[in-house]
């Protein structure tokens, strides 16, 4: 299970500040404490209100890479912004997030996976919106597969993104996206991997911390490979790590939570 640090975001107020004065304190400080937290990956993304974000995302890319080794999840739909920084990233091994399900985004986007060595998430939504229907949605992954092999890329360079709502306003869509999971999963040897953006589940919620640990441990069930969220909350890093002891991921002993962090 491959958890993806949501905290360098622009939509939250401290590092939307940070990007507009490049001010590296918050970022750095937020990247240092998901680490501690647990994150394998931290995401990095400008938020809505970047002038420039050709300019903006390699600074966050950099000034993140100062304090920390752990990979990135490059997250912006501006795919010029995105192959500015996969150049300042400088290595193989970054994850580009995100494309919907459309040919000309593919086009795009694909070939620079392919010439920077990094993974996509790839969203189960098309130009018509995001399915209801997990057969849906498994049409659209299976679209991403074949376009990989066109374009050198393996279907586990790809995680497939079912796209899970907020339950308190599309509490149906739920049980889809765990149906999801579990298909894309037989769509090919090798099998794509699955993300999903955890905090969705909640949003507008005042019961976020709980529906987001719940639906972290059902999606794993249903075969979950990571998730952006919060690296922080502890009980939810807690209840990763006990599934995958349980789902028989991980082998037990008595301090398993913590060499789950330390891995």
């Amino acid at each position: 299970m491959i958890l993806i640090g949501e905290r360098i975001n622009g939509m939250f107020k401290d590092i939307g500040k940070a990007v507009r004065e490049h001010d590296p304190k918050p970022l750095q400080e937020w990247a240092i404490k998901q680490k501690e937290g647990g994150a394998h990956y931290l995401d990095v993304n400008t938020g809505p209100n970047s002038e420039d974000q050709t300019v903006d995302l390699p600074w966050m890319v950099k000034t993140v890479m100062e304090v920390s080794d752990l990979p990135l999840a490059i997250d912006t739909t501006d795919y010029d912004a995105m192959e500015a920084a996969l150049i300042a990233y400088g290595k193989p091994g970054a994850i580009i997030n995100s494309i919907g399900c459309e040919q000309e985004k593919i086009d795009r986007v694909f070939p620079m996976a392919a010439k920077y060595d990094a993974d996509v998430v790839c969203l189960c939504i098309s130009k018509s919106g995001i399915p209801k229907s997990a057969d849906e949605r498994v049409a659209l992954a299976m679209e991403f597969v074949a376009n990989a092999e066109v374009y050198g890329l393996q279907p586990d360079d790809l995680f497939i993104d079912p796209i899970i709502l907020p339950v308190n306003v599309a509490q149906e869509h739920a049980v889809e996206a765990l149906e999801t999971i579990r298909q894309i999963k037989l769509l090919s040897n090798p099998a794509p991997l699955t993300t999903i953006g955890l905090s969705n589940v909640s949003q507008k919620t005042p019961h976020r911390p709980l529906l987001n640990r719940t639906f972290a441990v059902m999606a794993m069930t249903a075969g979950l490979d990571s998730a952006i969220l919060d690296a922080n909350d502890d009980m939810m890093v807690d209840a990763i790590a006990s599934a995958r002891v349980i789902l028989n991921k991980d082998i037990y002993c008595d301090s398993y939570a913590k060499v789950f962090r330390q891995r």
